[in-house]
Parts: C-alpha cells; sequence; structure tokens
C-alpha cells in the first residue's frame, strides 16, 4: 500500500454533502462530470482507458467501517463489515480508489457473491442486477496530509434490498483524462 493510499483510507469520516443542489457544487469544472454521473463508473473508465482497464484488490476483509461509513449503513458502532478496497486503473494508472463496505447481512442470498468477486469490477455486478437501486449521491472533498486535495463520491446502494456503501476517490491521474460522453446504454 503507497503512503497516498494509507492517508486516503485515515478520511472516510470526511463530511458528506448530499447533492441537492450540483450547480453549486465547488468542485472543479474537470470533476464535475465524473462526480455527477448516476452511471456506471466502470462503464465510463473503460470506455475513458479504451479497454486498458483493470482492477487492482488493495485490501478485503472483515473491519470495523468509520463512524460515517456506518451512520450511511444504519449499522450499529463497533459492528464488522466486509471491506473491500480496490484500485480501478486506466491506461496502467491508478485513477480510482474505492472503498466498499458491505454489511455481514447484506451477504447472504444471492448478495453472498459479492464477497468473492475478486479483481472484477463492483460496478459490473451492481448495474447488472434488476433489483439494484441507489440512493442519492453524496460528495466529499479529502484533504491529505501533504495538501493534496482529492474529489470523492459515495452512494448507498440496495440489491433485493439489502444495503452495501460504495465510495470512489477521484485520483489525480484521472484530471487529465477527458470524460467519455455516453454514447449507449451502460449496464
Amino acid at each position: 500500500m503507497t503512503p497516498a493510499q494509507a492517508l486516503i483510507r485515515n478520511h472516510f469520516s470526511t463530511r458528506w454533502r448530499a447533492l441537492e443542489r450540483p450547480s453549486r457544487m465547488a468542485a472543479p469544472a474537470p470533476w464535475r462530470s465524473w462526480l455527477l454521473d448516476n452511471g456506471s463508473l466502470t462503464q465510463r473508465l473503460v470506455s475513458a482507458s479504451r479497454g486498458r482497464f483493470h482492477v487492482e484488490v488493495l485490501r478485503q476483509g472483515f473491519y470495523r467501517p468509520s463512524r460515517s461509513e456506518a451512520l450511511a449503513l444504519g449499522l450499529p458502532p463497533r459492528r464488522l463489515a466486509l471491506i473491500r478496497e480496490v484500485q480501478l486503473c486506466g491506461n496502467g494508472q491508478p485513477w480510482v480508489y474505492a472503498r466498499s463496505v458491505f454489511p455481514v447481512s447484506t451477504l447472504s442470498g444471492a448478495e453472498r457473491r459479492l464477497a468473492d468477486i475478486g479483481n472484477r469490477p463492483l460496478g459490473s455486478v451492481l448495474f447488472r442486477d434488476p433489483s439494484m437501486q441507489r440512493d442519492p449521491l453524496q460528495i466529499g472533498e479529502l484533504q491529505l496530509a501533504d495538501g493534496t486535495r482529492l474529489w470523492a463520491r459515495r452512494s448507498v446502494f440496495h440489491l433485493s434490498g439489502k444495503p452495501l456503501l460504495v465510495c470512489e476517490v477521484f485520483l489525480p491521474a484521472l484530471e487529465s483524462v477527458e470524460y467519455p460522453l455516453r454514447r449507449n446504454s451502460f449496464g
């Protein structure tokens, strides 16, 4: 794990803002399209990388979610959950650091498969599930100790009514990547 990843991990209790008024969002222009898109980020990254996309699993196991994460999921304090941290890479560079929190109760029935997706993108599972519902996006700005400012978004997804939280932190290498316009329906 790089020092930047360790710093990011320590910021998951950041203040998150609901996107009720996206036009007033203070995010710089290069990040707005990435932050506001309700579609599959995985598909956007695959398109932007012209298929040179992969997922690198950094850590997965049962840990305590941050207080903010537990609150977003309605979990009691100090309850363990499956936490999966990955880098979404395009053209050989890490573009997004993603952290997903799966309550133990979510990992039952058909959703048990979520614990074993390995290096497949979670988005490919979520956006193909007909039961998937997504709560409104929230955005946050992470200020790292070295002064770097990163933009992030998160939302709670529901599969068959069971919640999971996905947070995506947009890394500096993505800033110069052109946001791909939607040419067809992504799933």
